[in-house]
Parts: structure tokens; C-alpha cells; sequence
């Protein structure tokens, strides 16, 4: 298969760029915040692992047919994936939201202590990443979405 025919490839990369994408203009409607750092980061509405996954389970199940081998090992790679988005990584965010708290109330009864007032904020702390997973419905429109881009997709392959 060519590389650049190659659709399996080029549903799932064109789902990151859309959920990606998408999680800017969806943060704005809901919260008003215009965001643009956000089509880099992970975590959010929808989930880019679980349409990228999902794309290409399924554009891999229109090639070469749901009863492939190759399309029994992109399904469940696919359900790995969307597991550990909304389980593993979910959680390991909702640590680092507590530890940042954490960290906050220990600055706060350290702020008298000697030469703390004269170093820059980077040298204070380093906030741990909490937006690591997703919520299942996150990971549910990621799914969605994915699903969708690849059968929208193979219309013009």
C-alpha cells in the first residue's frame, strides 16, 4: 500500500487534528475562554487518542473487513487505548490536581522563610500536568468522532 493512499493512516492522523482542533471552539462556547494552546494539550472535550483509535479501527474494518486479523488487533488496541484514557491516565490527573494543592498550602506557610520572596516563581514549584485523561463522555465523542471521520473519510478514497 503507498504511503501517502495508505487511509487507516490518514483517518486516524486526520482524527488527532480534528479533536484537537475541535477542543478549541468547544472550551470557547462552554466557558468563554478562547484557548488556542489547547489544540497541543492533552486532556479535554473530545478525546484525540480515542478518534484516533477509533478512526483507525474502523477505517481498517472497511479495508479489510471486520472479520480481519488486522482489524481484531486495531479493535482491541482501540479498547486499551479508550480504557486507559478515561481509567489510568484520569485518575493519575486527579492525583496531580490534590499534590498541586498540596504544594499551594505548603508555599503558603513557607512563604515567611528566608530568601523565599526573592526567587522567581519557576524556581517555587513546578505544577504537575492534571488534565493527563478523560471523562468517559470525553472519551465517548472522542470514539464518536473518529467513527465518524473515517467513513466521512473513505469517500474519497
Amino acid at each position: 500500500m503507498d504511503f501517502f493512499a495508505n487511509f487507516p493512516l490518514w483517518a486516524a492522523l486526520s482524527a488527532i487534528v480534528f479533536a484537537q482542533v475541535i477542543k478549541i471552539p468547544i472550551r470557547l462556547m462552554a466557558t468563554r475562554e478562547f484557548k488556542p494552546g489547547l489544540a497541543f494539550s492533552t486532556g479535554g472535550m473530545p478525546s484525540s487518542h480515542s478518534a484516533a483509535v477509533a478512526a483507525l479501527t474502523t477505517s481498517v474494518g472497511i479495508v479489510e473487513g471486520a472479520n480481519s486479523v488486522v482489524f481484531a488487533i486495531a479493535a482491541v488496541f482501540s479498547v486499551i487505548t479508550m480504557f486507559d484514557a478515561s481509567g489510568v491516565r484520569r485518575q493519575a490527573g486527579e492525583q496531580a490536581i490534590v499534590i498541586n494543592q498540596l504544594v499551594e498550602d505548603f508555599q503558603y506557610f513557607m512563604e515567611g522563610a528566608k530568601d523565599w520572596n526573592r526567587k522567581e516563581i519557576y524556581q517555587k514549584r513546578k505544577e504537575l500536568k492534571e488534565l493527563l485523561g478523560h471523562q468517559p463522555i470525553e472519551v465517548f465523542f472522542g470514539g464518536l468522532s473518529g467513527v465518524a471521520i473515517a467513513f466521512f473519510l473513505y469517500q474519497f478514497y
